[in-house]
Order: C-alpha cells, then sequence, then structure tokens
C-alpha cells in the first residue's frame, strides 16, 4: 500500500499533533501546580509532558522514514481536549484524555496500521498504548488524591522526603514546612504508585 494515501498515514501525523498538544496542556497544569505551590507535582507533570513530546517525535520519526522526508503538509482533521479550570479538573480532564488515547485512540491506529501493512508504526503505537496507561494511571491517582484532600495525608505512616532538599521523616502526614531547608508542603514528594 502507498503510504501517503494510507490512514495510517493520516493516523500518524493526528498523533503527532495529539502528543504535542498533550505536551503543551500539560506544561500549562504544571505550571499552574507551581503557582499553588505544588513544586514536586510540578516534577511530576512536566516529566509526564517530556514524554508525550517523546511520542511526538517518534511519530515525526515515522512519517519522515516512510515519505523519505518529502512533506511539506499533512491536512487532517481531529477534535483535541480543550479544558479551562482549577488544578483538581485539570487533572481528572488529563486523566481522562490518557484513557481515551490507551484504550481506543492508539489501539485502533495500530490495528489499521497493521491491516495496511505497516507492522513497525503498528507496533510503535503498541508500544505507546502502554506508556498511556501510566500516564492515565498517574493523573488518575493524584486527581483522587486532590479530591480527597490525601496528597499529603496517608493513612498509615509513609516516608515524606523533601524534594528540595531530600530531608525524610515517617509520619501518617507531611510537614507544613520542611524542619531541614524551609520549603514549604509543596516540596514534599507525592506518593504516587508511578
Amino acid at each position: 500500500m502507498n503510504f501517503e494515501q494510507s490512514q495510517t498515514y493520516i493516523n500518524l501525523a493526528r498523533a503527532f499533533a495529539g502528543e504535542c498538544q498533550a505536551g503543551a496542556r500539560y506544561q500549562f497544569i504544571a505550571a499552574k501546580a507551581m503557582q499553588e505551590g505544588y513544586e514536586h507535582l510540578q516534577v511530576l507533570i512536566k516529566t509526564v509532558a517530556k514524554e508525550e513530546m517523546a511520542h511526538a517525535k517518534i511519530f515525526w520519526d515515522l512519517i519522515a522514514e516512510h515519505t523519505d522526508g518529502k512533506n511539506p503538509n499533512i491536512p487532517i482533521q481531529a477534535g483535541y481536549p480543550f479544558l479551562e479550570g482549577g488544578l483538581v479538573e485539570q487533572l481528572r480532564f488529563a486523566a481522562d484524555s490518557e484513557n481515551s488515547e490507551y484504550t481506543s485512540v492508539y489501539p485502533s491506529f495500530a490495528k489499521v496500521a497493521e491491516d495496511e501493512g505497516f507492522m513497525d508504526i503498528a507496533q510503535k503505537f503498541r508500544q505507546i498504548v502502554g506508556v498511556e496507561n501510566c500516564h492515565f494511571m498517574l493523573f488518575d491517582e493524584l486527581y483522587n488524591m486532590f479530591s480527597a484532600k490525601t496528597i499529603y495525608k496517608q493513612q498509615d505512616a509513609r516516608k515524606w522526603k523533601c524534594n528540595h532538599c531530600g530531608y525524610e521523616q515517617t509520619s501518617p502526614s507531611a510537614w507544613k514546612t520542611c524542619p531541614l531547608c524551609g520549603k514549604p508542603q509543596g516540596y514534599v514528594q507525592i506518593p504516587v504508585q508511578k
């Protein structure tokens, strides 16, 4: 099948654009987290943003590889998630977007690529599905912690660590101000499973 006439070609362009937009959205959420004093949350979200841009580069490279880099414009039509709101709403929205990518968007793109004979592209889509699932789980967990107000409070004692100076303390709740460096609670590492 001619790559430039395939649905896979369009799907790669859509995936590239979608990952770029996700990377930008997550940078905006990270900035909001920092404004609200959640330094470590900002670090977690910026890491996801960086990973989304790495996915965009993978899709970019696949397009270039299959077209010899000669593609001045790829017309695509797609909807892209957009929501302005508070940090809790943004975390839920991010979780829902990631859930859609790993449960339906990329699996369907992988199937199309496989059906069209582009096995290398199908494999990349399937590999990225696993990462998007991890992103979903992270954002879902953060949303649940923020909405339940348990981000710095756990049922059992746990080890809390300052993301600035490395100070550690074991207790059910994190300190309001680091006893060692004086940084506010937002510097405490958030206890996520990822």
